[in-house]
């Protein structure tokens, strides 16, 4: 069967709601839309289908509206569900997904003057140019659509593991946790057992506090490749310092010279983090594409945990987890993965030495995070860029993508318009995963699309 469009969507996360919501929002009634995804919980992705209330957003509620000219949706949603915070405070992340899936309900129940929406749920397996102006996809259910425009919403994969577990039994093979965000795993762990963790980002401390919750009392070894943890928000957030990005050097050194000098200035080193976020997409594109794999071999570690931090009251409950011992890091190079007495054996080359260390644990958790957004993880990604719809970016981050996020393939011959949002236009924004961000940019391409007609 084949179906036409103007606007097909791409993906079921975050990303592809945002894109939906304001499609609704600006096209006309007679326009008709196509959202595929094979996710069932669309919308909500990964991040938000988590239902323990420890799991909180970074970012603070009144920052965390999905329409950004409705700044108090979300926060007026929170209190109209019996959740009086305020717009700084960090609501649940099973909350946010809630209010996502409730806000493309109001606007799907508006039947007078909106377009039509079809929701399909299929993955789009291939992309071929077709009827000399669409792009037509090829669905897993056996269909086929065809859109005059494509906004491509897919995420990132889970980063795999850095050894192949392929000297570990059958036996220990279910105690390795590839992707930890499968929570059933939790009811599984005894009390007592020691867990060792692949990764300390913020999916590490999700972990942690699942663990912690569901009564777990062992010990828990971190391991990543510096050891260093996400650190918080302040309680009492300091005014943002207003950052002049055209003033700052073009070097990644001459950069982190100039903003520590300014954090000796301030009461809180935040403030000069905060004030630098709003520039942030400006400064990365002012680097050169040297300066930019300079900051992601020797900077990335450090920008994110002073960047992406953690709500002031999750990051108390960690550091006295750290405090007494219970979790403790260490820097190093996973080298090997065996098993040895029944348990599981992590050896791993200990960082700025050649000395080989070993972790023994009865689990170990996979919380290296997402994969760089590379194209990888994605078949259809991968079949795109085979037949040169897309290119990849340089850097591994996601595709290449112009300023009104317009996907760049000069071989392509249809004039059929091809956009990007979220993860996969990393290499030309940058800080595009979080909320504040790709709502904003959701909205200018819905804006880029209906202007063109």
């Amino acid at each position: 069967m084949h179906l036409a469009y103007d606007v097909i969507v791409v993906g079921s996360g975050f990303s592809a709601i945002a894109v939906t919501c304001n499609l609704i929002e600006q096209l006309p009634a007679s326009a008709k839309v196509a959202v595929v995804g094979d996710d069932p919980g669309f919308g909500r992705g990964t991040a938000y289908r988590t239902e323990l209330y420890l799991h909180r957003l970074n970012v603070p509620a009144g920052r965390m509206s999905l329409l950004p000219h409705q700044p108090d949706d979300f926060v007026d949603w929170l209190k109209s569900h019996g959740r009086p915070l305020q717009a700084g405070d960090f609501a649940s992340r099973s909350d946010y997904g809630l209010y996502v899936r409730d806000t493309l309900a109001r606007l799907l129940r508006k039947r007078d003057g909106r377009c039509r929406v079809d929701f399909i749920k299929a993955k789009a397996a291939g992309c071929v140019e077709r009827y000399s102006s669409t792009l037509a996809f090829h669905l897993g259910n056996g269909d086929e659509i065809a859109g005059k425009t494509v906004v491509l919403c897919l995420g990132v994969g889970n980063a795999t593991l850095p050894v192949a577990p392929d000297g570990i039994p059958p036996s220990l093979r279910s105690r390795i946790i590839e992707n930890p965000w499968r929570l059933s795993w939790l009811r599984r762990v005894a009390p007592s057992d020691a867990v060792c963790i692949l990764g300390s980002g913020l999916t590490m401390i999700d972990q942690v506090l699942a663990l912690r919750a569901h009564g777990h009392r062992g010990r828990i070894d971190v391991l990543s490749r510096r050891g260093l943890a996400p650190l918080g928000h302040a309680w009492k957030p300091p005014v943002p310092l207003p950052i002049d990005v055209q003033a700052l050097p073009d070097t990644i050194s001459g950069i982190l010279k100039t903003l520590r000098a300014k954090s000796r200035t301030v009461a809180d080193w935040r403030a000069v983090m905060d004030g630098l976020r709003p520039a942030t997409q400006a400064l990365w594109q002012r680097l050169s594409g040297e300066e930019r794999a300079r900051f992601l071999r020797h900077a990335l570690p450090w920008w994110n945990i002073h960047r992406h931090r953690v709500a002031p009251d999750v990051f108390d409950r960690f550091e006295k987890l750290v405090l007494d011992g219970t979790v403790r890091f260490h820097a190093g190079f996973l080298k090997s993965l065996g098993a040895e007495e029944g348990r599981l054996v992590a050896g791993y080359r200990v960082r700025a030495a050649r000395e080989i260390a070993e972790i023994r644990a009865d689990w170990l958790v996979n919380c290296t995070g997402m994969e760089r957004a590379g194209i990888s993880h994605s078949p259809l990604l991968k079949e795109m860029s085979r037949f040169e719809l897309i290119v990849p970016d340089p850097l591994g981050l996601g595709i290449q993508v112009d300023a009104a996020s317009e996907v760049i393939a000069p071989s392509r011959i249809s004039p059929a318009r091809l956009f990007a949002v979220g993860a996969l236009t990393a290499g030309q924004f940058w800080e595009i995963t979080a909320v504040p961000d790709i709502r904003v940019q959701a909205k200018a391409v819905v804006e880029e699309i209906v202007s063109r007609g």
